[in-house]
């Protein structure tokens, strides 16, 4: 491999070739928030016209309702989601310009581990091995306090704003199609 490769973040792993400009290199994360925030705009939407259940929830976001409820729960200890004694149902716990993505992602997901891995076992016998921790750590701590923040700045609300527009759209153009 040249020195080039790397340093324009292509190179190869076991099973494939990884190329890190181009995007093809991810970490996995969670599906939780995404889906905790499918729960909360569908709570927004017909927490007045119906009882939304876990089940209701699993048929809207294609997962298992095992797992809804476990995210729910997240939810309603960080109070943004409520659930109605006796005939249940969960709703909203605050109006939606209330709520911020941080909030939701520090509801479900655990904001402990660092956002990127680093590998486990660097040579400590090689200068770059044996300064590699400290020399990404600080930045990528960085890094991850900058999207936090990013989070805190978009608001339940304004996706809101933005499935409804995008919702009028899609009607709009079925009934130039009809």
């Amino acid at each position: 491999m040249k020195p080039v490769d790397i340093l324009w973040g292509r190179f190869s792993t076991k099973s494939k070739p990884v190329d890190i400009l181009r995007g093809r290199f991810s970490t996995k994360f969670s599906s939780k928030f995404a889906t905790a925030i499918h729960i909360l705009l569908y709570l927004e939407q017909y927490q007045d016209e119906e009882k939304i259940t876990s089940e209701v929830l699993a048929d809207t976001t294609g997962i298992n309702p095992v797992n809804i409820r476990k995210i729910l729960t997240d939810l309603k200890k960080s109070d943004l989601v409520k659930t109605r004694a006796g005939v249940g149902g969960s709703y909203l716990a605050k109006r939606p310009e209330e709520i911020d993505l941080e909030e939701v992602f520090m509801a479900v997901e655990d904001p402990r581990p660092a956002l990127f891995r680093m590998h486990e076992h660097p040579n400590e016998n090689c200068p770059v091995g044996r300064s590699i921790k400290l020399v990404l750590d600080k930045r990528l701590e960085a890094a991850k306090a900058a999207m936090l923040d990013k989070l805190a700045g978009m608001r339940l609300s304004d996706l809101y704003q933005d499935m409804q527009k995008f919702m009028a759209e899609k009607e709009e153009r079925t009934e130039k199609d009809e």
